[in-house]
């Protein structure tokens, strides 16, 4: 396997000295660059061509969401993991719209940093479960509020609920079928289910539609 190139932007030293002794520390990963800004980041991560960018969110000259958007539109193949301190919902979407692959809370970067990049770099997308729990409760709001007053539309179960969140974080059946001690099977019915629930027919669909917050029918 080839090593992975990893460029780090975080206008913290620190945290940026921390990230790379932790991911130094990993046979085969290399971290290629640092940046302390975002046009910093931008200008190394085209010079540089990383496989994988770690980018903070809250940096100075260039925000960290332009600089994702920045990094996928010049190099569409390198995978980025946003790292920050903000426990939004909306800051969520912002990041994975603009085409980051994962979302990562500085609280949870001592226990999850070596996963999310390791998730990332193989092309599936990654959110912690406190991150998914904030994304879920956003969606699960919004659908409230639009549906106030209206007609009552199909209702989800908790087990339905726990199975697009597992889904949003880019689990395979196999990985929600041993997560929830489920067959293989069963784990199909429950995603034909939240698929008619969010008028969708494929798990890309449903994910975009979760994240998004789109008007789908879904409510508690």
């Amino acid at each position: 396997m080839k090593k992975l190139r990893i460029l780090i932007a975080d206008d913290h030293g620190l945290v940026r000295r921390g990230m790379r002794s932790v991911l130094h520390s990993h046979k085969g990963w290399r971290v290629v660059g640092e940046a302390a800004n975002g046009r910093q980041a931008v200008e190394k991560a085209i010079k540089l061509k990383p496989d994988v960018a770690i980018v903070d969110i809250s940096m100075p000259e260039v925000d960290g969401i332009e600089v994702v958007r920045q990094i996928r539109h010049a190099l569409p193949d390198t995978k980025i993991l946003v790292l920050t301190m903000h426990e939004s919902d909306q800051m969520v979407r912002r990041a994975l719209g603009a085409g980051a692959s994962g979302y990562l809370l500085k609280s949870d970067l001592t226990e999850c940093l070596t996963k999310a990049v390791r998730a990332i770099a193989e092309g599936k997308r990654f959110l912690t479960p406190k991150v998914s729990e904030i994304v879920l409760e956003g969606f699960l709001k919004t659908r409230s509020e639009s549906q106030h007053g209206e007609r009552k539309g199909a209702r989800t179960t908790a087990r339905e609920v726990e199975i697009i969140r597992l889904l949003a974080a880019g689990k395979t059946n196999k990985e929600i079928a041993s997560d929830l001690g489920l067959s293989d099977k069963t784990v199909k019915n429950y995603l034909a289910n939240v698929y008619d629930k969010l008028h969708v027919s494929r798990r890309s669909q449903a994910t975009a539609v979760f994240l998004r917050g789109e008007e789908t029918g879904l409510q508690r």
